[in-house]
């Protein structure tokens, strides 16, 4: 069962009782009368989390401001974004619960779920340091959309463009690059033959918008 999870993690422990209580709900705790349950871990890794990730807005939209910066980091750790992760990497199954918990579908509960997620990126930090954790924080991070536009530049060109033409733009993917837990991608937007924009982002929908931005700003001019 450890054999699984660590390999689903990334992250072998040497001291496999970080991974243990970072999976131990403070129901089953209180249950079995431990004192150790994960709340101390998810604290930790809350920060960690934090740390990571702003780190990683920095570098990858050097044009925005602290505020939308600080917007797009509290979307990116927020509880559903984080049970996601949980959800993705199976943690649920291996989640020590009390009864109660047990019972009421608390495997799947996006509180605990998140809670959990947190409670593991501090055990990995623990147990093998910041670029350990940083690891498994930027490889959920590669799955993630972030809108740095709160307009969607897609459906305004896709209204301009069927008002001028009856028809819809078409969007292209030009390229990939990079590791697959740091990929760019580059998407042209064209109607027929004529192009009408590019754009870059961590994935798809995200260069798609930046293409819908760079062709609205070139009708404009």
């Amino acid at each position: 069962m450890r054999d699984s999870i660590e390999e689903t993690i990334g992250h072998r422990f040497r001291r496999p009782e970080l991974l243990e209580e970072a999976l131990t709900h403070k129901s089953y705790a209180f249950e079995k009368g431990q004192k150790s349950h994960n709340e101390r871990l998810e604290f930790l890794g809350d920060s960690v989390l934090a740390a990571v990730t702003a780190h990683r807005l920095y570098e990858n939209y050097p044009d925005e401001n602290e505020g939308r910066l600080s917007k797009m980091k509290a979307a990116l750790v927020s509880r559903p974004t984080l049970a996601r992760w949980a959800a993705r990497l199976a943690l649920g199954p291996h989640l020590k619960l009390g009864s109660g918990e047990e019972t009421t579908g608390g495997r799947a509960r996006p509180s605990i779920l998140s809670n959990a997620m947190e409670a593991v990126i501090g055990a990995i930090y623990l147990d093998g340091g910041f670029e350990a954790a940083g690891k498994l924080i930027r490889r959920c991070l590669a799955e993630e959309s972030v809108e740095v536009d709160e307009a969607d530049h897609k459906s305004r060109l896709q209204e301009i463009v069927q008002k001028r033409y009856k028809s819809p733009p078409d969007y292209k993917l030009v390229k990939t690059v990079g590791p697959d837990h740091d990929k760019t991608f580059t998407v042209r937007v064209q109607y027929g033959s004529r192009v009408l924009g590019n754009g870059h982002g961590k994935n798809k929908k995200e260069a798609e918008q930046a293409a819908a931005k760079d062709a609205l700003g070139r009708l404009d001019d």
